[in-house]
């Protein structure tokens, strides 16, 4: 189990990492273009591995349901976004607001789709305390 801690923190550090050098990049260019940088090198780098490890199948792309496909789209506008507001923003407040969005979204789906949770309340007050937390630590008090 520490194992798959590890990798998950892992991953956070190469999320934030990967958000830096993408609003860099933005700052040079424009979000847009940074994103795309983002996934061809990501492809590349992907296409390099799969074919190294030589771990794949025959896939028939007709036989995936579009709606997989819909990711993909997602995860470029995440990248868009993130390489514009990174440098308005800062790496620290695009990183909470980003979590603070997953958590939101995350309850809203288990919400709908059923999921049986016996802290359902607690969950809802938690992500109220996270909201109320990023805005009170990353509003500016106003002055009189």
């Amino acid at each position: 189990m520490i194992y798959f801690i590890l990798i998950a923190l892992f991953n956070g550090v190469c999320i934030v990492t990967s958000r830096t050098l993408n609003g860099k990049l933005a700052q040079n260019s424009n979000a847009f273009y940074s994103a795309l940088i983002n996934h061809l090198i990501g492809f590349l780098f992907l296409t390099i591995f799969v074919l190294w490890v030589k771990d794949y199948q025959s896939i028939e792309i007709r036989t995936i349901p579009l709606i997989a496909f819909v990711g993909g789209v997602i995860g470029a506008f995440f990248v868009v976004i993130n390489s514009y507001v990174l440098p308005l923003l800062g790496v620290m407040l695009t990183s909470i607001l980003a979590i603070c969005g997953q958590m939101v979204s995350s309850l809203l789906i288990d919400i709908i789709n059923g999921v049986e949770s016996n802290h359902l309340l607690l969950q809802i007050v938690g992500v109220i305390l996270i909201i109320i937390g990023v805005l009170i630590k990353f509003t500016k008090p106003t002055q009189s």
